[in-house]
């Protein structure tokens, strides 16, 4: 990752920083204590709304079950903000201060970031969804499997491409999108019609929407006319960009067809919510598995294509429709696989 992940020796003191927009974190508690960090901000993010959703649900029920006389389970939910070079500052702060038992969070780049934590914090242990990692015994993964995600986003924008050019716009480079969206993504579209291509661009950052828009406004001047955007809050730019030029867009984690009717074909959902919730009564209840990183898919019923929104009927034709239904029943029942690269 790139150097700002890398965490400079004496950055911070604990209880010394104060994150504006937040409240103080509590202090120390007899009880056990979460703080669940997002590495964004909520009210523009679906996915981080439902892993707040879920933790705190997750603390509800098992706080209803404690018997009298229990300490209840603390919960601080802080809000990082999408300038990424700030969260390794914000995140050492949270495990500096030695309040909580575990801190959960949800984002690819996430990972690496909490393992170069746990070196210095090696009493602190994280949950991170949307992530992958092994063999850290203070953190566990959960991955939903974005090589389904990616290849039906992929296939779907093979299928809808008129000029046979489609393309991602990355926040930025890191290892899940090298090594797994990207390219998974580019083969689906070129096994739905041979000889279809795949662009890529990266903005930079999760928020700078003017750059969101160059850059698909420069695809679309090489013939792109498909994009799955991957870039946070750059790609409200990548929508302005998309409907002025007739670009369709394709998302995966969250339904987003009201982004922009008309112009958005396919969504391939995350079961957020579920999963933080199932994550957080693990840890609460002394079953997580440390160490390890578990992929959930289609099978499981943690990644859902949407197919019934009637902004996805009302965009995409019906003989499209059918084809992505038949791919998506394979992938589910197993008489499918995502193909290997």
């Amino acid at each position: 990752m790139k150097t700002h992940f890398k965490l400079i020796a004496g950055l911070i003191l604990a209880h010394t920083l104060f994150f504006s927009g937040c409240t103080k974190s509590p202090s120390k508690q007899k009880g056990t204590s979460i703080a669940v960090f997002v590495p964004g901000i909520m009210a523009d993010s679906p996915t981080y709304a439902n892993l707040a959703k879920g933790v705190q649900a997750g603390v509800d029920e098992f706080n209803s079950q404690l018997g009298e006389g229990k300490e209840k389970v603390q919960l601080y939910i802080m809000e990082a903000g999408t300038n990424q070079a700030e969260w390794a500052t914000k995140m050492t702060a949270l495990a500096a201060d030695g309040s909580y038992d575990v801190i959960i969070s949800s984002n690819p780049s996430i990972p690496e970031l909490a393992n170069e934590l746990s070196k210095k914090f090696n009493k602190q242990r994280f949950v991170i969804l949307d992530g992958a990692l092994e063999g850290n015994e203070n953190i566990a993964c959960v991955s939903y499997d974005q090589r389904e995600q990616t290849y039906l986003s992929g296939y779907i924008s093979g299928l809808m491409s008129k000029t046979h050019k489609v393309a991602v716009i990355s926040a930025q480079d890191y290892p899940v999108m090298n090594n797994i969206l990207h390219p998974y993504y580019a083969r689906g579209a070129s096994d739905a019609v041979s000889g279809t291509t795949c662009e890529y661009r990266v903005v930079g950052n999760w928020y700078d929407a003017s750059k969101g828009a160059e850059l698909a406004d420069s695809l679309y001047s090489a013939g792109v006319d498909v994009i799955m955007p991957i870039c946070g809050g750059a790609s409200q730019g990548v929508i302005s960009s998309a409907v002025e030029h007739g670009i369709f867009l394709s998302y995966i984690d969250e339904n987003s067809f009201q982004k922009a009717p008309g112009t958005v074909i396919s969504s391939c959902a995350t079961k957020q919510a579920k999963a933080s919730k199932e994550c957080t009564l693990d840890f609460l209840n002394g079953k997580t598995k440390w160490g390890t990183t578990l992929t959930l898919g289609l099978k499981e019923g943690y990644i859902e294509f949407i197919q019934n929104d009637p902004l996805y009927e009302s965009t995409v034709p019906e003989e499209i429709r059918n084809q992505m239904k038949s791919l998506v029943d394979a992938l589910t029942d197993g008489t499918k696989t995502v193909p290997s690269l």
